[in-house]
């Protein structure tokens, strides 16, 4: 049975934007952000209860979609139902972007991953519009989806972002499978992930390549007004804003600059909002890299290290089973591969084992090839480096396995 580990809410927009917009002139602006970080503090207390209730949710066919209207209040039980799979499109242009962007972002994980909704098995897709008053903030709490209108100044509707709820509905991917903890490396591989996986259904509902794409977050919600591009970018992390209002995007794109913070509120549960630019770098690299649709081998190699990890993988593990299964997709050392063991090193992780496995390849092959000379019938050096990739990810797995064993109360 799936087991809650995070005991955040997972929010699309990132605390030290709304600290920032604290020291605002504009009382409007400064109010807005105030009354986002107190819903937001006070919907921790409630994130552990929320995620039990998720992981004993009724599956129904194909997550069927339910959007509800707040009414710009904060109590969920409250809301009104404004569209049900078996209704009519609403009135509210909200409920209606609510209710595409889910079944959007469901359509993605089944045609490409063949998934069942979040949690593989059919899990109901829940959705609030209107959630509070000038609410700067869309947050996927365990088991729904909330959206806030904005302050109306700086920041407008989070439904109009399509990447921004197909980020929060992958935060529920990921507690169904790795379950990262949100906090340092392992949350900021959280936080990566909905990034990838956002911009991902965005490109397949628009079709377009990975050149073609943006890679930036949340373009969308950002009124006229404000001087930014978005609230992340994947293609150029750290440069996605700069100006008075926002501050400076404080996101690495290496980790020369990874930037260590404390593991708390304040400090962005030790930067996962700050260092998913990292590994964020790393996919738009692969992607590039690669060519082509990025949802096709770029995001299986992705979705399937995810499947792979664990509740703690960090970077430099991740990174190594990013490069374990394109060999496994795509073949080793193929294009695939090759991309992955270029981008990461790109942003500062060099994969484990590359140097040595390729030596070890290297002296079999001389042996070898004497032996099949004498009598034809011994395994080709790429054969036998094939096996050995095979081990590796079974041990892999088997790692995994034992780690999930020990986190099991006895």
């Amino acid at each position: 049975m799936f087991t809650n580990r995070c005991r955040c809410i997972n929010c699309i927009t990132p605390p030290h934007i709304l600290n920032k917009l604290l020291e605002n002139s504009d009382g409007r602006i400064r109010d807005a952000a105030l009354r986002t970080l107190l819903v937001t503090s006070r919907l921790r207390g409630e994130r552990t209860v929320r995620g039990l209730i998720a992981s004993t949710a009724a599956a129904s066919p194909q997550g069927l979609r339910t959007i509800s209207d707040c009414a710009n209040n904060t109590s969920l039980p409250a809301a009104t139902i404004g569209r049900t799979e078996d209704g009519s499109a609403s009135t509210d242009d909200s409920v209606n972007r609510a209710f595409d962007g889910l079944g959007e972002t469901r359509d993605f994980y089944k045609e490409i991953f063949d998934r069942d909704s979040l949690d593989g098995h059919g899990i109901r897709l829940n959705g609030y519009v209107h959630y509070g008053a000038s609410f700067n903030n869309a947050f996927w709490n365990g088991s729904e989806m909330i959206f806030g209108d904005g302050d109306g100044v700086l920041f407008t509707d989070f439904t109009k972002s399509l990447n921004v709820m197909a980020h929060e509905l992958t935060h529920g991917v990921t507690e169904f499978t790795a379950g990262l903890e949100y906090h340092d490396q392992s949350g900021a591989l959280n936080e990566s992930i909905s990034d990838v996986f956002g911009c991902l259904v965005e490109q397949w509902v628009r079709k377009q390549t990975s050149d073609q794409a943006d890679w930036l977050i949340g373009a969308e919600v950002f009124t006229p007004d404000i001087g930014g591009d978005a609230l992340r970018s994947m293609k150029n992390p750290g440069k996605a804003y700069n100006n008075p209002t926002l501050g400076r995007d404080p996101q690495p794109d290496h980790m020369s600059k990874y930037v260590s913070m404390p593991d708390t509120d304040e400090g962005d549960n030790g930067g996962v909002h700050i260092n998913s630019g990292i590994p964020n770098k790393a996919f738009f690299l692969t992607s590039i890299g690669i060519g082509g649709f990025a949802w096709e081998a770029p995001g299986q190699i992705w979705y399937a290290a995810l499947q792979a990890s664990t509740s703690t993988t960090n970077f430099q593990e991740f990174a190594d089973t990013t490069y374990l299964k394109a060999g496994q997709l795509y073949g080793s050392q193929g294009t695939e591969q090759q991309a992955v063991l270029s981008a990461w090193k790109e942003v500062g992780i060099r994969i484990s084992g590359v140097r040595s496995l390729a030596g070890t390849t290297a002296r079999m092959r001389r042996p070898v090839a004497a032996a099949a000379a004498n009598n034809g019938r011994d395994e080709d050096p790429a054969d036998v480096a094939r096996k050995i990739e095979q081990l590796t990810g079974q041990l892999a797995t088997l790692s995994k396995e034992v780690a999930n064993l020990k986190s099991k109360p006895h």
